[in-house]
């Protein structure tokens, strides 16, 4: 449907991104910071402090996900049935207490079962807030709609990095070590926020005050129009749960995300080796601007990407192309002669990464509804949380076994190859009908 800059269709989706998206990001945020908090803490004083090997330390970061996948699902058709306010808001309270109690951890064993606790608090955090969107975005703007709400995720880096590096520096504060500093610096904003959650976010288009009735009716006759069209007729979620394509989206998004999380927890470390590889020496906060760099132009890229996605229609390529780019920049960065140039490969692989991964979430939408998408949108990110163990553990088992980090890269770049090949065989199969792209530019409503 083509309607002018002007319609009620414009200015709904206008008033949703600017009332619902940047929230959500601003949650997306303090999600993604406190879940990688671990990566800027080892490097920085907590592996010596409670004695970690690089095994124990990607053990302890990738336990997190075990949590997550035992209730993901179950969370998710929670906040299906119990609405988006009061779930999510829920969610980000425990996760913030649970992180606070990180100030205070004593050996492995207490750091493994905080982080496995964590994973348990922030269960269902992610894929509530894109099946969330789904409820309010129709499809043909959601791809431009998630990569505003995504951006938020390389943010995390840009911001996050030199600001988690601030709070380590302040070694002493309370008499704490920098990285407990840092560690409760950064669960407090989850607990305030969340408080503000459950007062901020409207469970249903019905609930939002902002919209007009005549922009209330257009979005819930424009989502219903969509689900009567949807091939499954409204999958359940036990069907949702077989469904081969769930599977094979699974399977596309545990490669990216096995990227993603190797990349997350390791490259604060890969930094911190700089000085034995190359002689340079840097302090905390240039370790951590450093961080920074590869996720500026990442978040740029997602932004492009997206835009050409929406402009086309979103494609297979736009999947199968960022990961075959990832595949081979990943395990090439570490070959590199010179710090520079391998954080510039590693931005590349960043870049590759987030741009793909808005896109990505487009397709689930295409085929699944109701209780079916809840459920289906769980299972797809439950297999990226095997990922999220996987490589971090993985990674630091292997670099032990090997004394480096180039071979765990490569094994990053495998998964991130597997994901390509599976975009190009799989998703022009589940691509159907595109919806018309809607090229206008967004306006801020009034």
């Amino acid at each position: 449907m083509t309607s002018t800059p002007t319609s009620v269709e414009t200015s709904t989706i206008s008033k949703i991104v600017w009332r619902l998206v940047p929230f959500l990001g601003l949650m997306f945020f303090i999600n993604f910071l406190d879940r990688t908090a671990i990566g800027f803490a080892g490097p920085n004083g907590m592996t010596q402090d409670l004695g970690l090997s690089a095994a124990q330390f990607g053990f302890a970061a990738g336990i997190f996900f075990f949590g997550y996948i035992i209730l993901e699902i179950p969370s998710n058709l929670a906040l299906h049935k119990f609405g988006a306010r009061r779930w999510l808001a829920r969610i980000m309270v425990s996760w913030g207490i649970v992180s606070l109690l990180f100030t205070f951890v004593q050996d492995a064993t207490q750091l493994y079962w905080l982080r496995f606790l964590l994973g348990i608090a922030e269960a269902g955090f992610f894929p509530g807030a894109i099946l969330f969107l789904s409820l309010w975005v129709p499809a043909r703007h959601r791809a431009k709609v998630l990569a505003v709400f995504y951006v938020a995720q390389p943010l995390t880096t840009v911001i996050g990095a030199p600001l988690a590096s601030l709070l380590i520096d302040m070694h002493g504060l309370f008499g704490l070590e920098g990285w407990r500093v840092m560690f409760m610096g950064v669960s407090i904003p989850a607990i305030l926020v969340g408080i503000v959650t459950y007062f901020y976010l409207p469970d249903t288009p019905n609930d939002a005050t902002w919209l007009t009735p005549a922009e209330r009716d257009w979005l819930n006759e424009e989502l219903a129009r969509e689900d009567r069209s949807k091939s499954t007729g409204g999958h359940i979620s036990r069907k949702a749960l077989t469904d081969g394509r769930v599977w094979a989206l699974s399977l596309i998004y545990f490669g990216f995300i096995y990227g993603l999380y190797a990349l997350g927890f390791f490259l604060p470390t890969i930094i911190g080796g700089f000085e034995t590889a190359f002689g340079t020496k840097f302090t905390v906060i240039q370790r951590g601007l450093i961080t920074a760099i590869p996720y500026l132009p990442a978040a740029v890229a997602l932004v492009l990407w997206s835009r050409d996605a929406t402009r086309r229609g979103v494609r297979p390529w736009h999947i199968g192309i960022p990961a075959l780019l990832g595949a081979v920049s990943i395990p090439l960065a570490l070959t590199m002669q010179s710090p520079a140039a391998t954080i510039a490969v590693i931005t590349v692989t960043a870049c590759a990464i987030f741009s793909a991964l808005p896109n990505f979430w487009s397709f689930p939408a295409r085929f699944l509804t109701g209780a079916g998408a809840a459920a289906g949108i769980a299972l797809i990110n439950t297999m990226g949380n095997v990922a999220g163990f996987a490589a971090p553990y993985i990674t630091g088992a292997v670099k032990d076994w090997t004394g480096g980090y180039v071979v765990p890269m490569v094994i990053v770049g495998g998964f991130m190859a597997l994901s390509a090949l599976l975009a190009f065989l799989i998703l022009p199969r589940l691509e159907g009908p595109v919806a018309a792209p809607d090229v206008r530019p967004l306006r801020k409503a009034a």
